[in-house]
């Protein structure tokens, strides 16, 4: 049996056509492209809103505010929003078997395993926020200012050299066959952030009553916003099998219900512990929180408007709700670096008695 030329060269063409990458099975559409595009797009804004906070967030705070910046405020703030962030995806991360396992017929694709990378980060801000505690909380200069070994001598030495460990350590879990046993380590981390906001030494009443309060909090912040991370990019593997996505997201959305009521109620009982209510436009603390508050506000306008589309969607259809979803990650994402922020302003001053604690 003898080929003829055309189809030798119709094979030849339609070989060089795959080779270039323009057609074929396996080529990318023009949709997928676009869509490529626009989360590449999106993932850059946030990242820049992200460096704009640390860049520009201090000075707007403690504008005409008559308190000084504390040394390295730019400097802590990145760092802290970097610690964060990694906390949130790595948390994000732990949830996955827990979501997954109460989802019927859950297909197997999964996420790219970002939890490597986010420890990574995590423990690499964590060291250099315990060199400057080190330091007296004062950025070195030089090389030679590094006092490592004086973090054994402060509560606040210990805390941050616990935070280094813990995000070794969740990084190792994460990695194992049971990623969720990261959850304890990255609750150390949490609880670690509590002590270190609540000196036992201070003016503050009750300093247990504070760290509870702000591990609530903070906890529940991280699962939240990575949380909704880890089950968008989950949702975007499972678009071929819609009903388990629209479960998986309506499961979030319970939990996630669940997550606001104590970022709420621990969000307020910290905050009228810590700001004396006629500060919160006087202060750089109550500025930074007043804008918390404003993205926080947005974010949950956005969570109910994706939970109506999903709930109105007559197939179990979850692509409706993608959008306000998707716009909802990225402000959790400047809700973090406005946290970060927030942890690195002066404290407010009482001059009198607390109203509540």
């Amino acid at each position: 049996m003898t080929v003829s030329r055309p189809s030798v060269a119709a094979a030849g063409a339609e070989s060089a056509e795959d080779t270039d990458g323009s057609v074929g099975p396996d080529a990318p559409s023009a949709a997928e492209r676009r869509s490529a595009l626009r989360r590449g797009g999106a993932v850059v804004v946030l990242v820049l809103l992200a460096a704009l906070v640390p860049l520009l967030g201090p000075d707007l705070a403690l504008y005409e505010s008559g308190e000084a910046a504390a040394p390295g405020i730019d400097l802590v703030t990145l760092l802290r929003t970097v610690m964060f962030g990694a906390l949130c995806v790595l948390a994000g991360h732990a949830a996955d078997g827990w979501l997954t396992r109460r989802v019927p017929d859950a297909p197997e694709p999964r996420p790219a395993n970002w939890s490597g990378t986010a420890a990574f980060l995590g423990a690499l801000a964590a060291v250099g926020l315990a060199l400057i505690v080190a330091n007296g909380n004062i950025p070195p200069d030089t090389l030679s200012e590094l006092r490592p070994g004086r973090l054994w001598q402060t509560t606040d030495g210990r805390l941050a050299l616990l935070e280094v460990n813990a995000f070794i350590a969740a990084g190792f879990c994460a990695q194992s066959r049971r990623p969720g046993s990261a959850a304890l380590p990255l609750a150390v981390v949490a609880a670690a952030e509590a002590l270190r906001a609540h000196p036992s030494i201070g003016p503050e009443e009750d300093p247990l009553v504070g760290s509870a309060l702000t591990f609530v909090h903070l906890a529940s912040a991280t699962l939240w916003a990575g949380g909704l991370l880890w089950v968008l990019r989950t949702m975007r593997l499972w678009r071929p099998w819609p009903r388990p996505a629209a479960a998986l997201l309506g499961l979030y959305a319970r939990v996630a219900a669940v997550l606001f009521a104590a970022i709420t109620a621990s969000g307020i009982c910290s905050t009228l512990r810590k700001l004396p209510l006629d500060s919160v436009f006087t202060t750089a603390y109550g500025r930074v929180l007043f804008a918390k508050l404003l993205l926080v506000v947005v974010i949950a306008g956005l969570a109910v408007l994706a939970r109506v589309r999903l709930g109105r969607s007559q197939r179990g259809d979850p692509w409706a709700a993608m959008v306000p979803a998707r716009a909802e990650v990225v402000l959790l994402g400047l809700v973090v670096a406005v946290s970060a922020l927030l942890t690195a302003v002066p404290a407010p001053i009482w001059w009198d008695r607390p109203l509540w604690g």
